[in-house]
């Protein structure tokens, strides 16, 4: 280990438990709630493995008035559920890892669509947001006296619940929209009893849950909470600098642990197009100088030396990660050891955000074993070894065919990478240098790391092949990752797109990415969902041009409100003065001029244009791939198999190349079947 990333390793005592190391995983949601306890289990269980110190659940309902449906949440509303959680319990302490559990109960925040009861608040009063898988339609209630009492009380029984299920740590959920927090909230606690007014009156009911708490637990477990600071520190105090500062001067001791985080999880886990490392340090850094207690924050923390850097300024006690335990389970050890070169650093694609917000198990972009560790079996770091001594072409060296070729390669395969490009990365090399996109590059510089360390992997660059090359190379097996090009075509009123000629001045990303010239004025027309659109028009923005965008959709790149990208994606091109036409499709183009209708109004307008730039849709490169299997007598040729992966199978997104090429790479020789997939199914009493 380097010794300057010693002070990592060092105990931290959380009340009665001490965590063996500061690598903290953060309760986060993984899509699997209680729902799939085998999946949730070995997904934790894999980061103890790999060294984090303390080990999160989700956000866990401590009764059916916190119902969360149809996001996969967890809960812990009766003894019922505890077993479901001794499984997360039993994998990490198996590797000396803190388990920790995050009570949650939502208040006005629950949609309680499935319990169908009522939602709670302090006062009655909810937020509006826009989006509607978020919207509710029914107030909540304003909670009376005994209300209030079965608050506490639930906590307390959720307290015991987590105890008989093992757990060394137990949070209280004070953050966010939920409902401790917006007790604390001046904007939504209204209330004139003993509870609300001024902040030493509402701050009683978090008093009141954890010492309740804490009495339950008797010291057999640490009690944590977990606060929003960013709203606190804009609230001015009559008796502190603000009153995020008098919360921790009033009950700064009371808890174990604090655990500070924003007030909306779009600004906290922002895309790493928006963001920096160490980007919390604004709304945690008070903190410890005012509590003596261990405090733990997030940032999007991928490197080692700022993680040092959070414990020696005196920000944090522990290294909060949910996105790079997502990404490197054994980050930790991989720092331990002195690999800190081999970290699979996450690269704030914010693809595990998108996944929950799909209420599906989390996926990583960089780590394609995530959610997969007890379905398919599959470890980050120990790949099932060769089966048997077969050589394997891999055509092509962008994400898809990188991924194959280094798990292959980790199995004990002899490996040959075959690239018609200078270099390795394929779409990468584009995407990568665009506004906000460099972290991207890490999806590239990790894989090629790993193959350039292998005495198994030989790559040829300006390497071209054709069927008849494949056919007399003699490999026993081949795949073809050779990608997707962006196609010429406009959409119908049914928003099906159709193939167009190509035309003057009317390009594509990849005409853009080749260097062609673009004519100041540019019109992008973007029905792509995913970021490329927006991305362009910034890019081309910053080179001086004036540029407008035309969507069929309600909002640009909308897909991204998935990954937590749409409204700052909409700030981005408001900051640039890209002017953007909504709910409109191209019908006509014409040499200066397109031709739009809107899908509301169903009015025709022109638009004026000198480059016309369609991000439309891709379509997969796969002729080399359709000629070698048009072969009748592959065996003749010794060829055992032969498979098209990535983009040119069906283009998505990296990390669907990504996967597809661990995929390949992980059952080409054992003849898996879609059939052979587990899932978790409750069972019928």
């Amino acid at each position: 280990m380097n010794e300057r990333y010693k002070i990592l390793f060092e105990p931290v005592k959380i009340g009665p438990v001490t965590a063996k190391n500061r690598f903290y995983q953060v309760p986060h949601a993984m899509g699997s709630g209680n729902d799939m306890p085998k999946t949730r289990a070995a997904q934790r269980g894999i980061k103890a493995e790999g060294g984090w110190g303390v080990i999160n659940t989700g956000y866990c309902s401590i009764h059916p008035s916190s119902d969360d449906r149809p996001l996969p949440f967890s809960r812990i509303w009766s003894d019922a559920d505890i077993p479901a959680h001794e499984l997360m319990v039993e994998a990490v302490h198996e590797h000396d890892a803190l388990a920790g559990i995050e009570l949650f109960h939502g208040g006005a925040y629950a949609p309680n669509r499935h319990s169908r009861l009522t939602s709670l608040s302090p006062s009655g009063i909810q937020q509006r947001p826009p989006e509607l898988d978020t919207m509710q339609i029914t107030a909540p209630k304003v909670m009376d006296s005994q209300d209030i009492k079965n608050l506490i009380q639930w906590h307390v029984d959720a307290t015991k619940r987590a105890l008989k299920a093992g757990f060394d740590v137990i949070y209280c959920y004070a953050g966010m929209g939920f409902l401790p927090y917006h007790f604390l909230h001046p904007d939504f606690n209204k209330r004139t009893d003993g509870y609300g007014g001024s902040l030493k009156n509402r701050v009683r009911l978090i008093s009141e849950i954890i010492s309740s708490m804490k009495e339950t637990v008797d010291g057999k477990a640490a009690i944590a909470v977990r606060i929003s600071t960013d709203e606190l520190l804009g609230f001015k105090s009559d008796n502190a600098e603000s009153e995020a500062h008098e919360l921790f001067e009033l009950i700064g001791e009371l808890p174990d642990l604090w655990d500070l985080k924003l007030s909306e999880w779009a600004k906290e886990c922002p895309s790493g197009r928006f963001a920096e490392s160490g980007h919390m340090r604004p709304y945690n850094s008070f903190a410890k100088e005012l509590t003596s207690k261990p405090v733990v924050g997030v940032g999007w923390f991928t490197s080692p030396d700022v993680m040092v850097k959070q414990i020696t300024d005196g920000v944090l006690d522990f290294v909060g990660a949910a996105r790079a335990s997502i990404a490197d389970p054994f980050l930790p050890n991989k720092i331990l050891e002195g690999r800190e070169d081999e970290i699979r650093e996450c690269i704030g694609c914010n693809i595990c955000a998108s996944c929950y917000n799909g209420g599906i198990p989390v996926r990583c972009t960089q780590n394609p074993t995530m959610g997969e560790e007890w379905r398919r079996g599959w470890h980050p770091e120990k790949p099932k070894t060769k089966s048997t001594d077969s050589n394997i072409l891999v055509i092509g060296g962008g994400p898809a065919g990188l991924e194959a070729a280094t798990t292959l390669s980790k199995r004990g395969y002899r490996v040959t990478i075959a690239e018609k490009e200078d270099q390795l990365g394929g779409r990468i090399n584009h995407e990568s240098i665009l506004p906000g996109m460099s972290s991207y590059q890490r999806v590239i510089d990790y894989r090629y790391n790993q193959i350039s360390q292998s005495e198994l992997v030989e790559t040829f660059l300006g390497n071209e092949l054709k069927k008849e090359d494949v056919l007399g190379l003699g490999f026993d097996h081949v795949v073809t990752a050779t990608g997707s090009k962006w196609n010429l075509s406009l959409l119908n009123e049914k928003l099906t797109p159709f193939n167009i000629d190509k035309m003057p001045n009317v390009l594509t990303p990849d005409d853009i990415f080749n260097g062609a010239e673009t004519k100041d004025e540019i019109l992008i027309y973007d029905f792509d969902y995913y970021y490329m659109g927006g991305l362009l028009a910034e890019h081309l923005t910053n080179q001086g041009k004036k540029v407008s965008i035309i969507s069929p959709f309600p909002s640009v790149s909308p897909w991204s409100f998935m990954s937590n990208e749409v409204n700052e994606i909409a700030l981005r091109l408001h900051e640039k003065n890209i002017k953007t036409n909504k709910e409109e499709i191209i019908q006509i183009i014409e040499q200066d001029h397109v031709v739009t209708k809107n899908l509301v109004s169903h009015e025709t307008r022109e638009t004026k244009y000198k480059t016309l730039l369609i991000v439309g849709n891709r379509v997969p490169q796969r002729k080399l791939y359709d000629e070698l299997i048009s072969e009748g007598n592959l065996s003749d040729h010794g060829i055992k198999s032969i498979n098209n992966i990535g983009d040119s199978n069906a283009p998505g997104a990296v990390v669907h190349a990504i996967y597809s090429g661990h995929l390949y790479a992980n059952t080409f020789d054992e003849g898996a079947q879609e059939s052979d997939l587990k899932f978790e199914y409750a069972s019928i009493q």
